[in-house]
């Protein structure tokens, strides 16, 4: 029952973060600012994380080819593959649960634990569509983001496996561009833009109803990173069975 209540909760959330707008003078700076918080702020640890985790599919593909029949574009191949459809979409997802949605979830609990959300709510303003409404926008974005992720996944790939003597250029270019299907990227950026509105939601629902003091903010960023990696983790399953299945 408890998990039944937590999400006619979550669903009542999004429907009231929709309600009565904020002026739009007033939303598009905060908007702004959640882009600048959210999206350009996330970008440096993404391109480093995929710039290494495409290296070491490269790497890991080009030492389990034993045999000579095995063409060598397929270091390229599997390094294409491995971040376009679940590497850069789904890892980067989850480590953007840890990253943003911490940070969502304690920016609100703080405010919930300080009265502001009170003092908002006594103004007249809907604290839900002040709050949350702009972190949606703000992701939106996201799918700029992890086309960036995907570009350096794969280039980081090329470097490992072209400096580390896996592979030549030629043959790893030729993995790349062999049997590309177009619809692959779209896929990602559809399960991108569901992810994108997880991690701005769930956060935001156990930052907006926790209750208690500031060890509570903790324990509340802890439970959201969960629940929102585990969402994005079932999601995943069911949007590939859509998709591609």
């Amino acid at each position: 029952m408890g998990y039944l209540a937590s999400i006619g909760s979550y669903a009542i959330m999004i429907v009231e973060v929709f309600r009565k707008p904020t002026k739009w003078r007033i939303m598009k700076s905060l908007i702004l600012k959640e882009i600048d918080e959210l999206i350009y702020g996330s970008l440096g640890i993404l391109i480093f994380i995929s710039f290494f985790i495409g290296g070491v599919v490269a790497i890991q593909t080009a030492l389990n080819i034993t045999s000579e029949l095995i063409p060598k574009n397929l270091v390229g191949f599997a390094t294409r593959q491995s971040i376009i459809l679940e590497f850069a979409p789904t890892f980067c997802s989850i480590i953007m649960a840890g990253k943003v949605g911490s940070y969502i979830t304690s920016s609100i609990g703080t405010m919930r634990v300080t009265e502001q959300i009170d003092a908002l709510e006594v103004m007249g303003v809907n604290a839900l569509n002040y709050l949350v409404f702009p972190k949606i926008i703000a992701l939106l974005l996201y799918p700029f983001i992890i086309a960036i992720s995907m570009y350096v996944g794969i280039f980081g790939g090329w470097v490992a496996g072209v400096f580390g003597g896996f592979s030549t250029s030629a043959d790893f270019i030729e993995g790349v561009q062999l049997d590309f299907i177009p619809f692959h990227v779209t896929y990602a950026f559809i399960k991108t833009l569901v992810f994108a509105f997880i991690l701005a939601t769930i956060p935001s629902f156990h930052g907006f109803y926790m209750k208690g003091g500031a060890l509570e903010v903790g324990k509340a960023a802890t439970t959201s990173f969960v629940w929102t990696s585990v969402v994005i983790i079932i999601l995943n399953y069911i949007l590939t069975q859509l998709l591609l299945g």
